[in-house]
């Protein structure tokens, strides 16, 4: 076994792999960035080395400052987690390169699940079923949409490389498809470096089922069974659970089978993830393979009784699977909710802040918390804004629900909006609470899941509502009574006063089209948060629509479009490409007609 290990990675699933690795009695180093000094994975390692500045690509994105970080703390063994280098072949060779395990599946395996292209064309091969679509075709416009029409609108636009949910488009028609297409581009290039773009069918009502799978290099291969990871927004995933709600033995059985053939076609070892798209009639189709371990990863540990993350340790080491197929059994039902730095009611906007208040519920052997910050952190724009992950077990799926309920009403959060309201009614909605779901399910019930149309968010922290179906009538006490009262009167205390607070913590994630500051015949458009400026899509003097993007704002990992909230002329800008501005930052000047 390994006696140091660099976890080449931040936040929660740093201190996920801090926790597994210090079981084995292996020592732990930390990385962290300039934003990071005083992260909670850097004081729970056992050694933490500083790498670089607050953006990624000059940090925890830059291989050779990885690799000589853990040269020069005597690293034997790095762990990318996931995100970041996790799915890089180049630092896989590298770690190689200088001795060093690296803590995942051959660069090889990496490199052919890592292009979409390729997988897709490796999983034909092995007989695994696939989407209709095109992959490999010339990239200029008029061919992709030629390509488009073939398949038949609505398709997927998807990026060649990567994966969570970036560079990802759904295109309803031909109409559409160009800006479509230029916006999963750029999003593409800025996550992977890469614009390669590829076509699917876009299946109706799917669910997003996927097989967690495990090889070690004495040809060993099992999986543990399957997650449902259909609570998506912006293709991305929100809650999941395991087993998949519905699924029937026989499928199970046939979508393992599916998974350890993937994965022997690509002579794998390590942690691997096959994700499936399941349409309306229970047809399965390959959608792409995530060569690391998952977000997700907990449901799965809590229905087999198995530590993943201990798992690779002793598959890098070189040991066998600590398990056989036929040893590995299913108990119970797990369900897991991202906790993010948002705000649901105005488009899941990614909100920054200090945190005030941080609370969450006692860890059980049915509750367990896996969690990147602490009270007094700060949630800046540089980093996912993934807080941490609620991940709860019980016998069966019910009374998984009933306690995922719970757990979310215990968890409290001030300074920074977040969406534990948004999670709470997901978990209570009827249409849930029947697996009744697929990836299209928040847009479907969108009115329900925010009923006030936004405003939502928990920004003062507290307590989520209510689950919906199970609001307390209010009884109003007799009219003499004096506990009616509405003057301020206290038994024995001085009246009070009444104070109309606002929120000034900085927790605010007001939308893009929110930001504006409208004076006669001017309207101001401020930055809804800190960010990046990616593109400038306007030139000064330019007239603009009502809803035309004018400028790309890039915050937490994620783009935003600020658009117009009026008719103009675009008067002046007030920033550039590449410009870092702060929340609230004056960015342009729309003149309005008649002034």
């Amino acid at each position: 076994m390994f006696n140091k290990l660099l976890i080449a990675n931040r936040g929660e699933i740093a201190c996920r792999i801090i926790r597994s690795a210090k079981g084995l009695g292996i020592e732990t180093i930390a990385v962290y960035s300039e934003a990071d000094a005083a992260a909670l994975h850097v004081s729970s390692a056992d050694q933490a080395v500083a790498i670089g500045p607050a953006p990624a690509e000059q940090s925890y994105l830059d291989a050779d400052k990885l690799v000589v970080a853990a040269r020069h703390a005597g690293a034997d063994a790095i762990h990318p987690g996931y995100g970041f280098l996790a799915e890089n072949a180049d630092f896989a060779k590298a770690c190689g390169k200088h001795g060093i395990a690296f803590v995942g599946p051959p660069p090889a395996a990496i490199a052919a699940m890592g292009s979409k292209v390729e997988a897709r064309r490796i999983m034909q091969q092995a007989g695994v079923p696939l989407t209709p679509g095109c992959h490999g075709t010339e990239q200029d416009e008029a061919t992709l949409l030629a390509e488009a029409e073939k398949i038949g609108f609505p398709v997927m636009l998807k990026a060649a490389l990567g994966g969570g949910g970036r560079g990802m488009r759904e295109v309803e028609s031909a109409k559409d498809f160009g800006g479509a297409l230029k916006a999963a581009r750029r999003e593409a290039r800025a996550a992977f470096g890469d614009d390669e773009m590829l076509l699917e069918k876009l299946v109706p009502r799917p669910r997003h089922v996927e097989i967690q799978v495990f090889c070690d290099r004495h040809g060993n291969a099992a999986h543990l069974f399957e997650r449902d990871c259909s609570i998506q927004r912006r293709h991305q995933k929100v809650l999941e659970e395991a087993p998949a709600p519905g699924l029937e033995e026989k499928q199970r059985a046939a979508l393992g089978e599916l998974a350890i053939a993937a994965v022997r076609a690509i002579n794998y070892a390590g942690a691997g993830t096959v994700e499936f798209i399941m349409d309306e009639d229970g047809a399965f189709y390959f959608m792409e393979m995530n060569t690391r371990l998952q977000v997700e990863h907990p449901v799965t540990e809590l229905i087999t009784g198995q530590d993943l993350v201990e798992w690779q340790l002793k598959v890098a080491a070189g040991e066998p699977l600590p398990a056989t197929q036929e040893q590995l059994a299913l108990r119970g039902h797990a369900l897991e909710a991202r906790l993010y730095a948002e705000d649901p009611g105005k488009g899941f906007l990614p909100a920054t802040g200090r945190l005030s208040r941080l609370r969450f519920p006692e860890e059980s052997a049915h509750v367990r918390v896996d969690a990147g910050v602490r009270q007094g952190d700060d949630i800046t724009m540089h980093y996912d804004p993934m807080m941490a992950k609620l991940i709860v077990w019980d016998e069966d799926r019910a009374r998984c629900l009933q306690r995922m309920s719970d757990a979310l009403r215990q968890t409290e959060v001030a300074g920074v909006a977040t969406n534990i309201s948004f999670l709470a009614a997901v978990v209570a909605h009827p249409a849930f609470q029947a697996a009744d779901i697929d990836t299209g399910f928040i847009e479907r019930h969108r009115a329900e899941l925010l009923p006030d149309g936004g405003g939502g968010g928990d920004g003062g922290g507290g307590q989520p509502p209510l689950p919906l179906g199970q609001q307390k009538p209010v009884v109003p006490p007799p009219p003499a009574s004096p506990w009616g009262a509405t003057d301020n009167w206290w038994l024995n205390l001085p009246e009070g006063v009444r104070l109309s607070l606002s929120d000034e913590t900085g927790g605010q994630a007001a939308g893009a089209s929110r930001a504006a500051d409208r004076q006669p015949g001017a309207t101001r458009l401020l930055a809804p948060m800190p960010g990046r400026i990616i593109e400038i899509t306007v030139a000064a003097g330019q007239p603009v629509k009502e809803g035309d993007t004018l400028l790309i704002l890039e915050a937490m990992k994620m783009e935003h479009a600020i658009a117009a909230p009026c008719a103009g002329v675009l008067e002046a800008h007030h920033c550039a490409v590449g410009d870092i501005v702060a929340e609230q930052a004056e960015l342009l000047l729309i003149r309005t007609p008649g002034s």
